[in-house]
């Protein structure tokens, strides 16, 4: 399990450094990938291609992001993990929420 947490470490600091390059440096191309927030999958990839796309597209929403692992959790062929979010947007989105809030 050593080997996932790891990987899953890599990512974590990528992605709160902005660096996509990190992040997907030990994913694989077939991944699958999903975000769940409140039992609802939010989003759902396939492949490293449109992982990828997401993550460069997902850049630009935010001026600071930061995840922090709270647990992890191990399956056999998959690890799910919780985490505490805090982001500053770098843009106005159409929900209301507005450039600088802080989530």
């Amino acid at each position: 399990m050593t080997d996932r947490v790891n990987i899953i470490n890599n990512y974590i600091d990528g992605y709160n450094q902005f660096d996509i390059k990190k992040m997907v440096a030990d994913l694989d191309d077939n991944i699958v990938f999903e975000n769940i927030q409140n039992n609802d999958i939010s989003l759902s990839l396939k492949g490293l291609t449109a992982f990828k796309q997401q993550a460069e597209t997902a850049k630009t929403y935010f001026a600071k992001r930061t995840q922090t692992v709270k647990s992890f959790k191990h399956f056999d062929n998959s690890t799910e993990i919780e985490i505490d979010y805090t982001a500053i947007l770098a843009m106005d989105f159409p929900n209301g929420l507005k450039k600088g809030q802080e989530l």
